[in-house]
Formats: C-alpha cells, structure tokens, sequence
C-alpha cells in the first residue's frame, strides 16, 4: 500500500461492497479511498426515440441501491460522495478538492458508457492516475477461452467451451479502513423528485415489489435459496407470469451491480453441497452465463448492438408507424396477451422474460417496427435495464442478432400455453376485457 495516497473510487453499475475489484484494487494499493456516485444529468434527457432515458421506476431503484451502497461503505470508514451533475466536471473536480493520485472506475466497453469515462479522462488532471477493469462477467475474461474477435455469434457453442475449459474466480474480499478514513462531509442523496418524478408505491400486484440495495439484494437470495429452496424448482417455474418467486428476480440488481454475478454462481454452489444439485440449479448458472454471452457478445461488435442491421448485418424493412406504437405501448393492440404485458410494463417497471420475447417478437415480426424503437422503450421502463442484455436480447428476437433460426413467437399460442385460464391476463386488462 502506498502511504498517504487517495484513491477516488467511481461507483457506476458495481453498486456493492461485497465482490467489488474496483473498490478491493483501491483499498488494498492506496492509503485513503473515498467513494463517489454521479447520478449523470444526461441520464435524465430523452433517446433519440423521444423517450427518457430512465423512468421512475428504475430511478428509484438506483436511488434506494445507492443509498445502500454509502450505508455499506461506511461500515467500512468509506465516504460516499452523490450528486446529480455531470460526470466529465464533478467527478475531475472531487479528485482535486480530495488531492487525489488515482481514480478507479469500471471499465466499460458500451459507446455511451465509454463515451463518459473518455470525458472525465480528458479533464484529470496529470497527477491523477485512472485505473479500469472488467467487472461485470461472472467468467472473467481472461477465463474465456476465446479472443475476443472469436466470440461465437451461437450461444450453444459459447457455452459448451466456457463450461469444459473456463473456472469461476472466487470473490473479492474487501478489508475496512480505519475510522480516520472518513472524511468529514453530509452524506446528501438526491430524492426521486430531484431526479424529475413524483414519488410512489408499487402496486399490490407487481411481481417485484423489491427495493433497491446490496443488502436487499442478498436478503432476496437468502429466500431465493435457502429459505423456500425456490432455486429447486427453477427450471418448472422460470417462465411463470404471475408472483414473485416463479424467477429469481436477480436481474435488477444485477443491473446496477448490487450484487455480483460471482456471489450468486457460489451461492448456488453452497445450495448443491447442503441440498444436492439438479436440473433446476444448473439452470439458473446458464441463465447467468447467456448474461455473460451477451456481454462479451457487445465486446466483440461494439456499436453494431445499436446497429438497425445488427451484428448479423441484415436488411429487413422496418417501419415507423407512431400510432402503430403507441398501441403497442399502451397495451391497445388485438393481442391480448401482448397488451397485458405491457400494461404490467407501464404500470410497475417489470415483465417477465416470457412476457419480454412475445412481445418484442410482436413488435418486430408481426407489427415488423424498427426494432430500436422497442429497445429504447425497454431501455426507460424497465427497472433491470441492462445494455448489453436488453438490445442483445432485442436484436435476438428481431432476427438481427445470435438467433440461428430466426423464429417468431405465436402469441396467441403461448398465452394458451402459458396462461391457460387467462388468470394473468385478467389480472392486467380487468375491467377492460374480462
């Protein structure tokens, strides 16, 4: 450690002490460390598509994350800065009110994202050294035995390699600072309405009526696994509509990083050693690892995730119809199940990944809409957003992407086969149509 060094520890989507590189490399080689969140003033202006960035939903997850994550820190005499600014000023200007020597933030590899940590580089200061690093996979790339330029566009052939030659890094332990680490500052977090909204509750029938937060986080997979052994019957439930626990619902704190994908592989490894593996445990690692696809998926291709041709690079027509989307926004289509979904979409930030593929499948194969359009709508509602996985996921369904079949999803069969008695639909569409 070098004595009577700062680092600045820049939380992005790694909102977590436990598991945290970022915050492990700057405690362990620095002698101060102070921690800073930007809630970035970009974040809450409107897509290209006219719809914002984020909506309330998820802003007040991140709220409540973030406010877990300074609680957390200071378990371990860590400050957290938060303000709403923007990155490429505030952050520069606190590594010089603090006499920083080094900033460590995540590394990125997304245009916007890397588009921001390039702008707060630009205007560091020479003293201040910048450290990056992945932490986002749960197989560390330097695990995946691939370069990155030979990425399979397959997932099926991603997997098998990855599960035969590639092992999971354990955790990152982190060690507390002294209590003389603090530095003397009113920890201020900006409410929902400085953000823009209005505050409000869930409603009673949200299948994720879950806070933010690491701590929330954990105590979510402490039921998860080990008080309902839910993680057992997984693979029977994943593609329920209805509840909270037909799914893991880890997906949200995943997204801004309350907790690692790298706990939760060893978790489940704690759950087979005390209750036995089966089908329904091995499940939840692949759901992980097509996580991990897409990601290195947009390592590998960059700006053509965002691509209207995709990384595939094919020509489809797509339409711009806005009364055409608006419907499919406000759940008024001829599909009841679609509309369904997006009404629960609408009104609570959530829908399952059954849902999510009728509906964008909807949207880009029988509506035949450009499919960005649909991500972005994606992007502002939904409380798990995360870039890799939704226009990774988008270009899949629209036949632009990993998809090798191209297929199309029969809305009007899936809703027989998975809401039989129309229970969920009833629940979304009543009193208009039942």
């Amino acid at each position: 450690m070098q004595k009577n060094t700062t680092a600045i520890v820049w939380f992005t989507t790694n909102l977590r002490v436990r598991d945290n590189r970022i915050l492990r490399e700057a405690c362990f080689n620095y002698d101060k460390v102070i921690g800073v969140y930007c809630f970035d003033e970009n974040m809450l202006s409107k897509s290209q598509f006219g719809f914002r960035k984020i909506s309330k939903f998820r802003a007040k997850f991140l709220l409540e994350s973030v406010k877990e994550l300074s609680e957390n820190l200071e378990t371990l005499s860590i400050s957290n800065i938060v303000a709403i600014a923007k990155p490429s000023d505030f952050i520069p200007e606190i590594c010089k009110k603090y006499k920083a020597d080094a900033l460590f933030v995540q590394k990125e590899f997304s245009y916007e994202e890397v588009k921001v940590i390039e702008s707060v580089k630009n205007n560091l200061s020479n003293r201040v050294k910048l450290h990056s690093y992945y932490d986002q996979f749960m197989v560390e790339l330097d695990e995946v035995p691939f370069q990155i330029g030979d990425i399979p566009y397959e997932f099926s052939n991603f997997r098998r390699k990855v599960e035969k030659y590639s092992r999971i890094q354990p955790e990152f332990g982190i060690l507390a600072k002294p209590a003389s680490n603090l530095v003397n500052i009113a920890p201020v977090l900006p409410s929902l309405e400085d953000l823009g909204f209005d505050d409000f509750e869930q409603p009673e029938r949200s299948a994720f009526p879950f806070k933010g937060g690491e701590n929330q986080a954990m105590d979510r997979l402490h039921h998860y696994f080990f008080k309902t052994k839910k993680l057992g019957f997984y693979l029977k439930t994943r593609n329920g509509l209805l509840g909270t626990d037909y799914s893991s619902k880890f997906s949200p704190w995943l997204a801004v990083g309350a907790i690692s994908p790298r706990t939760i592989y060893w978790r489940i490894k704690d759950y087979e050693t005390e209750f036995g593996s089966n089908k329904s445990t091995y499940w939840l690692f692949f759901e992980l690892l097509w996580r991990d696809f897409f990601k290195y998926i947009a390592l590998r291709h960059e700006n053509n995730l965002f691509s209207l041709d995709g990384i595939k690079n094919v020509e489809y027509h797509w339409n711009y119809d806005e009364d055409i989307i608006n419907e499919w926004i406000e759940g008024t289509t001829p599909e009841p199940f679609v509309n369904a979904n997006m009404i629960e979409l609408k009104q609570t930030g959530w829908m399952s990944n059954r849902g999510r593929q009728n509906v964008a499948s909807y949207f880009a194969k029988e509506l035949k809409q450009d499919w960005r359009v649909g991500a972005a709508y994606f992007e502002s509602m939904l409380i798990d957003y995360d870039v890799h996985s939704n226009y990774g996921n988008w270009q899949y369904v629209a036949g632009v992407g990993n998809d090798p079949r191209d297929r199309k999803f029969n809305v009007q069969l899936q809703a027989k086969r998975y809401d039989a008695r129309g229970t969920y639909q009833s629940l979304w569409l009543q009193p208009t149509l039942f």
